[in-house]
């Protein structure tokens, strides 16, 4: 890695109930995620994203070595272009905000926590 690499390449967020994740982060982000089957004794979904133009992406994973926790690494999720829209639908979704909208300073923007579905603690980041 070097300084003009993306530190972050591919993230996973564990499940237990891989259709049920895959139902709540669709839902709060309004988007449609892509199945990628089962590969190595685990079930993936895809957040959107064109492989290999250099930015990161991941998916959600459904295995025996995936833990949901809200312990451990946080993964901040892009929440623009509002990420108060984001957190309003958390909770109609299955989750709960355990951070409401607060903001970093002006110049970086806000974030939150929520606990997803699962019971995985993630993070959400936004300018607005």
């Amino acid at each position: 890695m070097d300084k003009n690499s993306n530190s972050l390449n591919w993230f996973e967020i564990p499940a237990t109930d891989l259709s049920r994740a895959k139902k709540f982060y669709e839902t709060i982000f309004s988007v449609k995620m892509e199945d990628m089957g089962e590969m190595m004794g685990m079930k993936m979904a895809g957040f959107p994203s064109e492989m290999g133009n250099g930015k990161a992406s991941g998916g959600l994973v459904q295995s025996a070595m995936h833990k949901p926790s809200t312990d451990g690494a946080v993964v901040y999720l892009n929440a623009n272009p509002s990420i108060q829209t984001v957190i309003d639908r958390i909770e109609g979704a299955g989750g709960k905000v355990v951070m409401p909208k607060t903001e970093i300073s002006p110049e970086i923007g806000h974030m939150a926590f929520f606990i997803d579905t699962e019971g995985n603690k993630v993070g959400l980041h936004g300018q607005n």
